[in-house]
């Protein structure tokens, strides 16, 4: 088997930490938020997992089918010898490029979930002995340092997760990740593309509600990790598409007047009835966007991919 390592740069009470202070930041806010990634705890993996398999949500399908088409021709632009991927879970998309990838040296997935980084990383210890595997534990949106491995390197930011960052958010990030390349090393990025308010709207509010019941989690994590008294019925899983902004906002309204409590935080919270929550944006780009966004952090683009619908984007970009 190759060599398979795993290092923490996470505290091990980063995850708890955090989560207190954006429940307490999010909750005392007007309008109230929370961010996404309180989703996934292990219930919420297994019920996004339903989502990318539903007919109406296309950006996993549509992304798959850019990699498998368009791998190669990615490979031959960078080609590699160390692959970073950020927020890697299962990795396995990533298997397509690592296929296509035939001079790699070191794949690092970096990703929170400590369980996912191991049971993928011995997968692919046994799946590929020739490859090096140093995974992370890390937070890759509070500062990263990727451990020497040899270039050039392609990081990859994948399954349009960068559209969760408001735009400010957005430049900092690319920035930050501008940062940890040297020349000769790309980013590889996907991006939902800007499309039918319906299809995006139906994307993120499912027949079957899917999404309803995963936008809902957030509030089962809060209840027990901190004790909260939500209950998820209290509240309607809405979906919205903003012009303005050009991204879908996820929220949770108020069915009706009350009050939560979060002894963890000795905080309690009053929600009108018709208030919302907001749990998510998903911003959707268009080509001129992705490519100003990336010139402006310090890279140049010099691949753009489609899916054969042209509803989502792969976009590879050289440090400058």
């Amino acid at each position: 088997m190759s060599p398979f390592r795993i290092t923490r740069t996470l505290p091990e009470d980063a995850v708890a930490a955090a989560l207190r202070s954006d429940v307490r930041d999010g909750l005392t806010r007007t309008p109230k938020t929370l961010p996404p990634k309180w989703f996934y705890d292990a219930h919420g993996s297994e019920l996004f997992e339903r989502i990318t398999e539903l007919p109406e949500y296309y950006p996993t399908r549509a992304e798959r089918e850019i990699l498998q088409d368009r791998a190669g021709e990615i490979a031959t632009l960078l080609p590699a010898r160390t692959l970073v991927e950020l927020g890697s879970g299962s990795s396995e998309k990533t298997r397509l490029l690592l296929d296509a990838l035939t001079g790699l040296h070191t794949y690092v997935p970096v990703d929170v979930s400590e369980s996912a980084l191991r049971q993928a990383g011995q997968a692919l210890a046994v799946e590929r002995p020739s490859l090096r595997v140093h995974a992370l534990i890390a937070d890759f949106t509070a500062g990263l340092v990727l451990p020497d491995t040899p270039g050039p390197r392609l990081l990859a930011f994948l399954g349009g997760t960068i559209g969760n960052l408001l735009p400010d958010e957005r430049a900092r990030f690319l920035t930050a990740m501008r940062s940890l390349l040297t020349a000769g090393d790309a980013l590889l990025l996907g991006t939902d593309l800007v499309k039918d308010p319906e299809v995006l709207v139906r994307a993120y509010d499912d027949a079957a509600g899917v999404t309803a019941a995963f936008d809902k989690n957030v509030l089962t994590v809060i209840d027990r990790e901190l004790g909260a008294d939500f209950d998820p019925d209290a509240f309607d899983h809405v979906a919205l598409w903003d012009a303005d902004e050009e991204r879908i906002e996820m929220r949770l309204r108020s069915r009706t007047t009350q009050t939560v409590k979060v002894p963890a935080l000795d905080l309690t919270v009053d929600f009108a009835a018709g208030e919302e929550l907001r749990t998510e944006v998903s911003a959707k780009f268009r080509r001129e966007k992705v490519t100003g966004e990336l010139t402006a952090a310090g890279f140049a683009p010099v691949g753009w991919w489609t899916d054969a619908a042209g509803r989502f984007a792969v976009s590879l970009s050289v440090v400058r």
